[in-house]
This record gives structure tokens, sequence and C-alpha cells, in this order.
């Protein structure tokens, strides 16, 4: 997302990233909607636009304003909003374990937030509740995936969610007038570049293996893999000229140690809980 958004505008990335992950999804689409029944459409429409589309846009246009380690910090909410979620609307249950470990992993990310909240304007808190809005979704489309969904192969899931999602995509990208720019700028076609393997390695490919994991290791625990993303913010944050001192890693132990304690066994921590 920032290297695309050197040369483009945040709309355009967002676009280009979701309407070239539903164009490599069309010849596993037109085998998912011959083998996933007609009612499950629509639960595979609201995936897409919950767990892809909304946060694609959301997050592109959060990070004109916000930098990677802040926006990877706040995104380890998603755990939370699964539970939250998952309880109030879908009377769902978690362990204690894992609760407790969302908890502690949640602390660092919000000690995370705290080490930038003294340079954070308030005009930026706006792009600040869109990323919070996007793990809202994030969260609200593992529910639903969970509860409607567990029976349809993560593959077919993916291709028919990015499917569709990919017309409304390719109507916004129209609308910014990326079909007008000079293509013989070599920065366009890079910024292009970076948006379209975003959207095949960071949405397409990546939703399938988000897909498998909800249904294979639960909401909870497929939830839990966004605690990784802080650390690969940061990672991406050194790269890109962010300052990354000792309290962002102290953070990322915090996060790291939430994480065992959530996804690890009973038997590993010396009984049940």
């Amino acid at each position: 997302m920032k290297a695309g958004m050197k040369s483009l505008s945040s709309i355009e990335v967002a676009s280009l990233r979701i309407f070239s992950s539903g164009v490599i999804m069309i010849p596993l689409a037109f085998r998912a909607f011959r083998k996933i029944p007609f009612n499950k459409y629509f639960p595979v429409f609201l995936s897409g636009l919950f767990g892809s589309l909304f946060p694609a846009y959301l997050y592109c246009i959060a990070e004109e304003k916000v930098d990677s380690v802040l926006a990877g910090s706040l995104n380890s909410l998603t755990p939370i909003f699964v539970i939250l979620i998952g309880a109030i609307f879908f009377r769902s249950k978690s362990h204690i374990r894992q609760i407790l470990g969302i908890l502690i992993a949640f602390s660092g990310s919000v000690l995370l937030f705290l080490n930038h909240s003294g340079v954070i304007p308030e005009v930026i808190l706006r792009y600040i509740f869109m990323i919070i809005l996007a793990t809202f979704f994030y969260g609200l489309n593992v529910n639903l995936v969970n509860r409607f969904l567990s029976g349809i192969a993560s593959v077919d899931i993916a291709a028919i969610a990015l499917f569709l999602i990919a017309l409304p995509a390719f109507i916004l990208l129209l609308g910014t007038g990326y079909f007008h720019r000079n293509f013989s700028d070599f920065a366009v076609i890079e910024a292009s570049s970076f948006a379209l393997v975003l959207g095949v390695l960071g949405t397409a490919l990546a939703s399938i293996f988000f897909y498998i994991l909800i249904q294979k290791s639960g909401m909870v625990f497929a939830s839990m893999v966004t605690y990784c993303i802080p650390i690969v913010a940061n990672i991406w944050g050194i790269f890109f000229g962010e300052q990354v001192g000792w309290l962002e890693s102290f953070s990322l132990l915090i996060i790291l140690s939430g994480v065992f304690l959530a996804t690890s066994k009973p038997k590993l921590l010396g009984g049940k809980v």
C-alpha cells in the first residue's frame, strides 16, 4: 500500500488490489459457482465485502496519514472483535485461555499505540477510526464464515467472494481516472505493479489461506494471525524509514507471549484451562 500510493491515490491502489484479486480468481470462480448451493451466494458475497472490499479501502485511505507500525498494531483488534461479535450476535463461546492470551497480546498492541499517541494530531484520529472499523469488519467476516460457510471449500469461498466484489472495485477504478494516467511513466507502472502484487498475494492467496484457517483451526485461532501483522509492520516500517525503538520490540514480545498462550494446548500450560 505504501509503495503503491507513492504515485497512485489510495482509491486507485485499493481498487486495483481488489480487481486484480477477482480477475485471477475467474477460472476458479466458474467452477465454484457450480459447486456451491445458490442459497450460499449471499453469505459468500457478504464475506467478500466485510473480509476484503471494505477493509481494502479503509486501510488504504488510513495509510495516507497513519504509519505502518501503528496501522499494524491497530489491526490486532481483530481477535477482540471476533470474540465480541461472536458472543453478542452468534452466541459463540471461547476458552478462558484464549481470551487471556488475546488480552495479553492486545496489551502489547496498546503499548505500541501509546508510544505513537504523543505525535498523533487530532485530525488523524478519523483515519485511526477507519482502521478500527476495518478490524470490526474482519471480526464480522470471521463469524459469518464460521457460522454459514463451514461446509464449503475454502478455495471456492475465496474465488466467488473476490470475483463478486471485483466489479464494484472496477467501477470505482474507472471513476478515479486511472486509465487516463501516463503509463509511459515508470513511477505509475511501478506503483500499479505493487498494487497488483498486493491483490494477487495479499488478497487472493491470503484469503484462501485465511478461510482454510477458519475452517480447520477455528475462528479465534485464525484471527490470532493478525498478531503477526505488528511484527511484519515493524519490519516494513524500518524498511520505509519509520522509527522503531526498544519499546516497540518489548511490545512485540508481549504480543508473541499472548499469541503463545492463546494458541497453546492446555497440556503445555501445566494443566487444563
